[in-house]
């Protein structure tokens, strides 16, 4: 079986390549599930993985791997369900989707169909950490496992 997928795989690339037809990218249509924010070049990667950030087939980010053998944010995938486009901008439905677009380096610029591009947030330096969010998550992450934790006597 396995050798006859690959015979006829071979005979369909023919066939587009012969006629002058290609694979349309994802999200270039405009017709898919999901709207696509671009944050990094596909080529710095060799292989993608989606993770699903909250709850199921809401919001995913697209993690790369590069050749270093580290991974970064590649792209993000926005359920339709979760936002909007008005006047040309996205707009968050969900309070995930909302922060998602605050946390940007920038606002997501529309390409064509559902695909979207934008700046990843920022690096912080380590010289300049932890800084007073981490402090402060740090701080109530304490105060949250003292709260259910063991009491000592």
């Amino acid at each position: 079986m396995a050798q006859r997928q690959r015979q006829v795989a071979k005979t369909n690339s023919r066939k587009t390549q012969s006629t002058g037809r290609t694979r349309k990218k994802p999200g270039s249509t405009g017709k898919g599930n999901y709207y696509h924010i671009d944050v990094r070049p596909k080529g710095e990667f060799t292989t993608f993985r989606t993770q699903d950030v909250g709850e199921p087939g809401h919001l995913q980010r697209v993690a790369g791997r590069r050749s270093s053998g580290a991974w970064s944010t590649a792209a993000w995938l926005i359920s339709k369900e979760d936002a909007h486009l008005e006047g040309g901008r996205l707009v968050g439905d969900t309070q995930e989707a909302r922060d998602l677009f605050k946390n940007l380096g920038s606002a997501p610029a529309h390409l064509t169909g559902d695909r979207f591009e934008a700046k990843d947030r920022r690096n912080v330096p380590e010289r300049a950490k932890p800084t007073a969010a981490q402090t402060r998550a740090r701080r109530q992450n304490i105060q949250k496992a003292q709260a259910t934790g063991p009491k000592r006597t």
